[in-house]
Order: structure tokens, then C-alpha cells, then sequence
């Protein structure tokens, strides 16, 4: 039966391709993309998402890790990056690092997200090196570390091919690649807000070699700066092809741009409503990633709880400590208790499970983060 929000629209025809199983074409995606009736692009989300997830959504016991902010690239839209000559930069020791991922592991921390900037003096034998530190920690945490920008950094600096580069990662200790850094796809957006960064071609490769070698990863798009509609939907159909071809992405995150701090103003920021409609076209859309992530760091946990009924079926995770998205203004809290988190979930009517980083049910909420208020 067609939601009472979708009788009268024109939005129907996508809602029923949804409910019978059919490919939406770039054509609905612009629709739903532009779509001014939020209920209505709401509603094709949310059965996108009950079709693929039923009831339950999730979240995940995991910390983050910047082992530095050096890079050797000035991407406009960058608040977190530093060069040495700035004084103002970080970097912390292998030795500094491991103390920090046991400390999260010994808090619960089922994950450790490991990234950082292209750092001008490091050498791909220290990132070896600090993944296999970190794979020796007790218990043992799932490595999801570097981006397809670092990893092309690393195939530069160390003059290895890419495919070397990344199964010599992997058998460091790697466990799956991030999502981070795919930004636009467009090369006339990536030319303005990530000059001398890699082209969307060069991303996909990174993706499309580590998932040939059985390796997973999830994707993202960062959206609300200069991009366009349209840029947003040919950024998912390329995401949408790649997993055709490999089937390697476990999840999507839509990431609000913030606009603090950096060299791309924006007059409006994404609002609610942007962000909301981003979500929801993008679940609709991409019906081959079996996850959409509502990242609560980038929209605030009470927007990415609504966002759980307009097609996201993720919370992300407790974090701890997050860098870049605070360094671009971002209000929210460094981190979020596992109570939160399943309290969102139940407020919003889904039944809330812990998952593993390739959102694999590993358990219900503990005891005693459901209970805690």
C-alpha cells in the first residue's frame, strides 16, 4: 500500500519501483535528489531501507586515530591539515599510538579508524609498522585504516605499485580500507575544493584493487558545498557501478559538509532538510550497498535518529575522539556513549544490534548501556 504521504505525488511511480524490486535509473535518483516534499523522498528511503534491513539498525564499538595532520596537499575545503611550518600541526609516535589503541580497546573498542594526513617525511615502512603494532594488541582489534589518498601516497613514496602497496598492508595486519576521501566525483567540484588531490578514477582503482584482493570497504560523499544535484547523483551511479563490478562496499556515509575553517565558504551550509533528502535518495538509489550510515559526528545524533526513518540503518559508532569534522566547526560531541546510541534506535522504533565494521550482528546492547538514561 502506498504511504498516505505518496498518493498525490509524483514520487509514487519511484516508491512503487522501490516496493517491487526495480532499479531506479539517475533519473529518479535527480528526482528524489531535488525532491521539495520531504515525506515523500522520506518515505521511498524508509522502504529502500526496511526492504534491505527489516527493522533493526546498528552501531558500533570503535575509536578513531589521527596519527598525524602534516599533509603535503592544501585542499580548500580542509580544515584539518597542517604544514610543518604552520607550528601548529601533530604527530604522534608508533609508540603513542599503540597506547592510545589499547586504552580503546580496554574501553570495549571493537575497531580502531586510523587516518591522517599525507605526511612529507614518513615512510611506508612506518605505516607498516604501526599496523602491525596495532595488530598485536589484546584483544585484537579490526584495523579499518587510511584512505585511497594515503594509500596512493604510500605507492608513491615507497615507488611500489598499488597493488603491492596494499597487500603489503594487508598482510601487516590491514582489515579494510575507509571510505574517506572521496569527496565529489565531479572533476571540475574536485578541481575546486581538492586541487592536486586524487581524480575520482584514481580513487575507484584504490577501492576496485583492495576489494579484487578480498578486502572490504565502505564509501561516502561529501555534499552542501559547490556541487550540484546532478554531481551528487553521477557520484552515487559511480559508487553504484563499482559495487556492481566488485561488491565490495559494506556501507555508505553521507558526509554534511561543514564550513568552518577552510578555503570554501558556503553561504548554507546543508540543512536538515538537505541532509534528510541527501540520505534518503541516496538509500533509495544505491540498492546494491547493503548500509547507509547516519554519521552523527557531521548532523548531531537527534538529526541522524530522524534520519533512521528516511532510509539510514546505521548510527557509526562511539568514536572517542574525532579531529576533522571539530577542526571544521562541527558542535557535536567528541564521542557517544553505546547507551545513547540504542536509545535513539528505540526511540525511533528500530530495534538496535552492535555490529562488527562489516555490520555483521556481533550482539544486543549490553545490559547496562541499555539501561543507563
Amino acid at each position: 500500500m502506498i504511504p498516505v504521504s505518496l498518493r498525490q505525488s509524483a514520487l509514487a511511480p519511484i516508491y512503487e519501483k522501490v516496493v517491487s524490486g526495480v532499479r531506479l535509473d539517475t533519473s529518479d535518483a535527480l528526482q528524489l535528489m531535488q525532491g521539495v516534499d520531504l515525506n515523500a523522498v522520506g518515505s521511498i528511503g524508509d522502504a529502500m531501507r526496511r526492504r534491505l534491513n527489516g527493522d533493526r539498525a546498528s552501531y558500533i564499538l570503535n575509536a578513531y586515530i589521527n596519527y598525524s595532520n602534516y599533509c603535503i596537499l592544501s585542499c580548500q575545503f580542509c580544515a584539518f591539515s597542517r604544514k610543518k611550518r604552520n607550528g601548529d600541526g601533530f604527530e604522534l609516535t608508533l609508540d603513542e599510538i599503540v597506547v592510545k589503541g589499547q586504552a580503546a580497546v580496554n574501553r570495549g573498542a571493537t575497531e580502531l579508524h586510523i587516518v591522517g594526513g599525507l605526511h612529507p617525511s614518513l615512510p611506508f615502512s612506518w605505516y607498516l609498522e604501526m599496523v602491525r603494532a596495532l595488530g598485536r594488541l589484546e584483544p585484537r582489534p579490526h584495523l579499518k585504516c587510511f584512505t585511497a589518498i594515503e594509500a596512493l601516497h604510500f605507492s608513491r613514496i615507497s615507488k611500489l605499485p598499488l597493488e603491492t602497496v596494499l597487500e603489503q598492508l594487508r598482510e601487516a595486519g590491514l582489515d579494510s580500507l575507509t571510505g574517506g576521501g572521496a569527496e565529489i566525483f565531479d572533476a571540475g567540484v574536485r578541481d575546486r575544493i581538492a586541487r592536486g588531490k586524487e581524480s575520482a578514477d584514481e580513487w575507484l582503482d584504490v577501492h576496485r584493487t583492495w576489494h579484487r584482493l578480498g578486502g572490504r570497504s565502505t564509501c561516502t560523499m561529501l555534499f552542501g558545498h559547490v556541487e550540484t544535484a546532478e554531481q551528487r547523483v553521477d557520484h552515487l551511479s559511480r559508487l553504484r557501478a563499482l559495487q556492481d563490478e566488485t561488491s565490495g562496499f559494506t556501507g555508505f556515509v553521507a558526509l554534511p559538509y561543514h564550513p568552518d575553517n577552510n578555503g570554501i565558504p558556503v553561504d548554507r551550509p546543508p540543512s536538515a532538510l538537505d541532509t534528510l533528502r541527501t540520505i534518503a535518495a541516496s538509500r533509495a538509489f544505491l540498492d546494491n550497498i547493503p548500509h547507509v550510515t547516519a554519521y552523527w559526528v557531521g548532523m548531531g545524533l537527534r538529526l541522524a535518529q530522524v534520519a533512521l526513518s528516511h532510509g539510514a540503518d546505521d548510527l557509526h559508532g562511539t568514536i572517542e575522539e574525532e579531529h576533522i569534522f571539530h577542526m571544521a566547526g562541527a558542535g557535536t560531541p567528541q564521542g557517544q556513549t553505546e547507551a545513547a546510541m540504542v536509545r535513539a534506535i528505540r526511540e525511533a522504533g528500530l530495534t538496535p544490534v552492535r555490529r562488527n565494521t562489516f555490520y555483521e550482528v556481533v550482539g544486543r546492547p549490553r545490559e547496562d548501556a541499555a539501561a543507563t538514561r
